[in-house]
């Protein structure tokens, strides 16, 4: 017996649609999965969007106040895509009114704002998930399992780098995004935060921290209308940028390893240039999001000169066979999205947690607040145990 789930989505940028496009697709790659979603709801408040992405995705009503999709009996679930200062907002709210939630990271400006998104969801005993979508991949997971294995000995070290040009336009529009009491910690927020979740995800809790921040675009000009994305503006009043373009920070692991994390959103020639290099005591991994169904390994006990393999995943790793059959078909970036949505589906139909959750954007935020501390204290920052 499959139950329809009645789902919003409040916020309709692009990952609005992309949260869209996985609630249309999951039950053709997961038939098995107990619900069914309906897409009952859609909030933006930029006049006319939620009415076409009505009209294109086949919503049942749409409106420019979220406020009513938390006061809908229809709605059960819902997709927070909004801009992070009203992550905290809606998430409370929505978890107040009983409604399962899939937010999208990094759940607010700071770690007090995640953790109270936490707390609301535990207090409704609603399901939550995270978009931490690069968890997901069936090479990232299967990275994680040969390193848990052991299979490149002891983890010594670990580079994370996330590189993209998304702000290096210097006529790129002054939005949100750029704004500390609106965007929060800018780069940190926007990119770091998946760094931060693939450093605790492959190799457990950070214990420390250094890092380092810097402003390399500090002017742009105010959009005059609505932007969508990562929009042009030229000619508009400019204004300052007043939070981070690039992080650089050392991080000590509680297991003793050591690792890297840089991540700049400014860097012409660099399109989603995300990806790791996990070394061990015999061995070695790295994956490359542009790559993303390929792991490079080594491992043996050759130590010096030891070759490098190209491992395609396939159909036993991770979520890979539900979407081809065999090794060496390409799995894209939506697809992830479809794994995040199948989760937290699956984690409302069986009342247990499946992905990330918000636990998993507590910790991602603390290290996230650690690193600004750090950057304007030039110290040294420990964080809690798990």
């Amino acid at each position: 017996m499959v139950d329809a789930l009645g789902v919003a989505v409040v916020g309709f940028g692009w990952m609005g649609r992309v949260h869209t496009q996985a609630y249309a697709r999951v039950r053709h790659h997961y038939p098995q999965l107990a619900l069914r979603p309906e897409l009952v709801a859609v909030a933006e408040e930029v006049p006319g969007r939620a009415e076409e992405a009505a009209e294109r995705f086949g919503f049942a009503s749409a409106t420019r106040d979220w406020r009513e999709v938390a006061a809908d009996p229809r709605v059960r679930a819902v997709s927070v895509t909004a801009p992070n200062f009203l992550h905290r907002e809606i998430g409370v709210a929505m978890a107040e009114a009983g409604k399962h939630l899939w937010i999208e990271k990094p759940v607010g400006l700071t770690g007090d704002d995640a953790r109270a998104v936490a707390d609301a969801v535990a207090k409704a005993g609603v399901r939550g998930t995270v978009g931490f979508n690069y968890r997901n991949a069936p090479a990232v997971e299967a990275a994680r399992d040969l390193i848990a294995s052991g299979g490149i000995g002891t983890v010594t070290h670990v580079r994370i780098r996330l590189f993209s040009d998304y702000a290096a336009h210097p006529e790129g529009a002054l939005t949100w995004r750029y704004e500390r009491e609106r965007g929060g910690s800018g780069v940190l927020g926007d990119l770091a935060s998946h760094g931060a979740d693939l450093a605790r995800f492959l190799l457990g809790d950070i214990a420390s921290l250094t890092a380092d921040t810097a402003v390399f675009v500090p002017e742009r000009a105010r959009p005059t209308g609505a932007t969508a994305g990562h929009a042009l503006a030229s000619g508009g009043e400019p204004g300052p940028v007043e939070n981070e373009d690039y992080v650089s920070c050392l991080l000590r692991f509680a297991s003793g390893a050591r690792g890297v994390l840089e991540a700049c959103r400014v860097s012409v020639g660099e399109q989603n240039n995300y990806g790791f290099e996990v070394h061990g005591t015999r061995g070695a991994v790295s994956w490359d999001f542009r790559r993303m169904n390929e792991l490079a390994v080594s491992r043996g006990t050759t130590y010096q000169d030891q070759p490098v393999s190209t491992v395609y995943v396939g159909p036993g790793d991770g979520e890979f066979a539900a979407f081809q059959p065999g090794a060496g078909n390409a799995m894209g970036y939506d697809d992830l999205k479809v794994i995040e949505a199948y989760r937290f589906l699956r984690s409302i139909a069986e009342g247990r947690p499946y992905g990330a959750t918000l636990a998993d954007a507590v910790h991602g935020a603390a290290v996230l607040d650690a690193m600004a501390v750090s950057a304007e204290t030039g110290t040294w920052v420990s964080l809690p145990a798990s």
